[in-house]
C-alpha cells in the first residue's frame, strides 16, 4: 500500500490511541502476561494496517456497486473477499448489538442524559433557581439558600 493511499495524510500520520489499544490488548490476556513496549506498537501497526486493508476493500466493493457511501454490508464483504469470512458471523453480531446500543442511547435522550427524567415544570424551576444563583454570584452576593425540593421530605435544611 503506497504511503499516501490515505486521503491527506502520510502511512506515518495514521494510528489509534496508544492508551486505548494497550488497554485493549491487556484485557485480552491473562493478568500475569506482559507485553514488551515494542510488541505493543507493532499489534497497533498491525490493526492500522488491516483498518487499512479493510477500508480499501469495502471501497472497491463500494464501486463495485457503483454506491457513494460504505455501508456495512461493503465491509462485511470485504471481509468475506479478504480471507475473513470466518469472522463474518462475530462481526455482524457485534454491529447489531451497536445498532441496539446507540438505538438505546437515543431513546434515553443521548449522550448528556443523566437518566433522571424532568417535567417541564421542574426544569423550568431548576433553570430559573440556576438563573437567581448566577445573578446573585454576579452582583458580589451570596447565592440565596437551596430550597429543599418539596417531593423530598426527609431532607433537612
Amino acid at each position: 500500500m503506497d504511503p499516501m493511499d490515505i486521503v491527506g495524510k502520510s502511512k506515518e500520520d495514521a494510528s489509534l490511541p496508544k492508551a486505548t489499544m494497550t488497554k485493549i490488548i491487556k484485557e485480552m490476556l491473562p493478568p500475569d502476561v506482559r507485553v514488551a513496549r515494542d510488541a505493543q506498537d507493532l499489534l497497533i501497526e498491525c490493526c492500522v494496517e488491516f483498518i487499512n486493508l479493510v477500508s480499501s476493500e469495502s471501497n472497491e466493493v463500494c464501486n463495485r456497486e457503483e454506491k457513494r457511501t460504505i455501508a456495512p454490508e461493503h465491509v462485511l464483504k470485504a471481509l468475506e473477499v479478504l480471507g475473513f469470512g470466518e469472522y463474518i458471523e462475530e462481526v455482524y453480531a457485534a454491529y447489531e448489538q451497536h445498532k441496539l446500543e446507540t438505538m438505546q442511547d437515543s431513546l434515553k435522550g443521548g449522550k448528556w442524559s443523566n437518566g433522571a427524567e424532568m417535567t417541564e415544570e421542574e426544569a423550568l424551576a431548576e433553570q430559573q433557581r440556576m438563573f437567581a444563583e448566577a445573578r446573585a454570584r454576579m452582583n458580589g452576593g451570596a447565592a440565596p439558600p437551596k430550597q429543599p425540593e418539596a417531593d423530598h421530605p426527609n431532607v433537612e435544611s
